[in-house]
């Protein structure tokens, strides 16, 4: 297990919410403690074997810092953010007050914070060299310290020095400490956060309940961690997002192939690129060999062009996949819903170019195309920020080219500049969505592989009839698919907070039209409009439900529903729908006609997938509590 002890003046903890089913009871809602040493405790998965020793080890650690610092009160404090692999929940409860009974037990007052909730908590720190110590803690003593195995390009990035600018929209440059950011606010939210460098989120972040209570999405607690089960809702709108994505890379000029999700863990030219990729991977045992699980589907797209035969009068050369899924291993303290995964969908384009001058060519395009496709979306340039980052090398070997992107951008960009390069590409670009936490996601991103061409031995005959390895761009159009749908929620919750009606894109909302009859006498007809709409490719649904009309009205709107019909003795005896628009609250009356022609005006050119749960609300099941 882990720990962080803090030599504290005070502590205040108020518990919010549940976290877990299994939290403990409280007896009252606002707990505060004087000087204490709060000791942040995470028990780990290895720790399951021996908990009993675990609790031991860390009683005793824990009372040989409380005589150092000469303080008698204890606070423990479950914090599984120091760790990627937690034990069970119950393992680390039963640590945990194991260890204060025998804390008790040895004269001090040792006491919990609540265990299994989500807290809000004011600490305050003492100054003193003793104040702030980590420890790493064995289940009996002298054992051994399990290190994560960390990629070289990991641990060369922790190296890397970097220095932070902002690019104007006419390319000027200056240091972001002396930047204006008045009229960035976003764009300083961004630079503070990946200066940070702080990925986990201090509460739950708005998107959390938004993905629940619109039944999208939920975790699955039959699974890893950051692994997701997706409701039929959110199964619609995320393959529809799937759809869209892979038909504008196929647009662009990309072939479209599939490859493996296991790799041989051993393979030279793969364990090699293993090492220059900043990510930690997860890694499988299958018939005494170890595998590793992709975390994007560079391995077999690389190894499929390496078999291929590519002249230079094919490149560049485009090839895609839809990888669903990839995995990393990502922190456990840094799984944040949607934001942050350890499985997710990855749309991959990779772009085999010649050289240096027509892989620059082709990364300016593809940030033309990235930016389209976030309009496609439904973000706009104004609602993410984007981030350039390379080595000090490239900005000086090539003059204008990061300027030309700040251009095509239209308003200031992130810059961070590398003394050196600590992975396999130089450049890169990200746009990243910040979110209501002031926490930061990357959407598209493209960079410059300056290796894998090698590493992989990927060739091209070039026009002086000489075999060439190839630069590789790595592209994914839109990032991750869950973490678009973060995006869309996290700007949905900031629309609400300013008084705005949030909602999806009609083309992804899972219903687009509500049709609510004043009484069962009107069902009928209800039907008959929906066959209607279903055969113009709009999902139609009927609210058939014995409630009043506000009711109806009110749990469209709670499910964002984008236009609601009602349908009574006045419309049906003038031939005209009561159209309410979400978005703008207003109500008005087309014809049929007219209410098809405004949603195809809207969808048109969208991929289309009929209604997800049966038309009647009363045969749906109820998915997310």
């Amino acid at each position: 297990m882990r720990i962080i002890t803090l030599h504290s003046d005070s502590l205040v903890v108020e518990p919010k919410e549940k976290a877990l089913k299994e939290a403990e009871k409280l007896e009252k809602k606002r707990m505060e403690w004087g000087e204490s040493l709060v000791v942040l405790t995470a028990v780990e998965k290895r720790d399951e074997a021996e908990p009993r020793n675990v609790a031991q080890s860390l009683a005793a650690e824990v009372e040989k810092v409380a005589k150092a610092v000469k303080v008698k009160r204890i606070v423990l404090y479950p914090y599984v953010h120091l760790i990627s692999d937690p034990s069970k929940p119950s393992v680390a409860k039963e640590v945990i007050e194991d260890a204060e009974k025998l804390l008790n037990k040895a004269g001090y007052e040792a006491s919990h914070a609540p265990f299994g909730w989500y807290k809000a908590f004011t600490l305050k720190v003492k100054g003193h060299p003793l104040a702030e110590l980590s420890r790493e803690i064995g289940a009996v003593p002298g054992t051994a310290k399990i290190e994560e195995e960390l990629s070289g390009a990991l641990q060369e990035e922790e190296k890397v020095k970097s220095e932070w600018f902002v690019m104007s929209a006419e390319g000027q440059l200056t240091s972001a400490e002396k930047f204006d950011f008045k009229k960035w606010p976003n764009l300083n939210a961004f630079y503070k956060h990946e200066v940070a460098k702080q990925r986990a989120a201090p509460e739950e972040p708005p998107h959390v309940k938004l993905m629940q209570a619109l039944e999208i999405a939920g975790h699955e607690p039959g699974s890893d961690p950051g692994n997701m089960r997706w409701y039929p809702k959110g199964r619609l709108i995320k393959s529809l997002l799937e759809m869209w994505v892979t038909r504008k890379a196929i647009d662009y000029g990309a072939v479209e192939v599939e490859t493996p999700i296991m790799y041989d863990y051993e393979h030279p030219a793969l364990k090699s690129y293993l090492d220059r990729f900043p990510a930690r991977q997860y890694v499988v045992r299958s018939a005494k060999k170890d595998f590793f699980l992709r975390f994007a589907a560079c391995f077999g797209q690389f190894l499929m062009l390496a078999a291929a035969t590519i002249s230079y009068k094919d490149l560049p050369l485009r090839i895609y996949e839809l990888s669903r899924y990839s995995f990393r291993l990502e922190k456990a303290g840094e799984l944040s819903g949607l934001r942050r995964l350890r499985a997710f969908t990855m749309p991959d384009m990779h772009t085999l170019c010649s050289d240096l001058k027509q892989a620059k060519h082709e990364f300016a395009n593809q940030f033309t195309f990235c930016m389209g496709l976030m309009g496609d979306i439904g973000l706009k340039s104004a609602e993410y920020e984007a981030a350039v980052r390379f080595t000090d090398d490239f900005w000086k070997e090539n003059p204008g080219f990061v300027e030309g992107l700040a251009k095509t951008f239209s308003k200031p960009i992130l810059i961070e500049r590398w003394n050196r390069r600590f992975a396999y590409f130089d450049p890169k670009f990200e746009f990243n969505f910040v979110d209501a936490l002031g926490k930061a996601a990357a959407l598209s991103t493209v960079q410059i592989d300056h290796e894998n061409g090698k590493r992989f031995n990927i060739l091209f005959t070039d026009s002086d009839n000489q075999r060439k390895h190839p630069f590789i761009l790595h592209n994914s159009p839109s990032g991750a698919i869950e973490r678009v749908i973060y995006a869309l929620l996290e700007r949905a919750h900031l629309e609400a907070k300013a008084g705005r009606n949030p909602a999806f894109p009609l083309w992804l909302s899972p219903t687009q039209v509500r049709l609510c009859p004043v009484n069962d006498s009107f069902n009928k007809w209800a039907d008959e409009i929906a066959d209607q709409l279903s055969k113009t490719n709009i999902r139609a649904d009927v609210d058939d439900r014995v409630e009043t009309i506000q009711k109806k009205v009110r749990d469209a709107e709670i499910e964002w529903v984008p236009l609601i019909v009602v349908l009574g003795d006045k419309e049906k005896k003038s031939g005209k729908l009561a159209v309410r628009f979400r978005e703008t609250g207003k109500v008005e009356n087309k014809s049929m006609d007219e209410l098809v022609m405004h949603v195809q005006s809207l969808t048109d050119g969208f991929p289309y997938k009929p209604l997800p749960l049966p038309r009647h609300l009363t045969k749906r099941p109820k998915f997310a509590v």
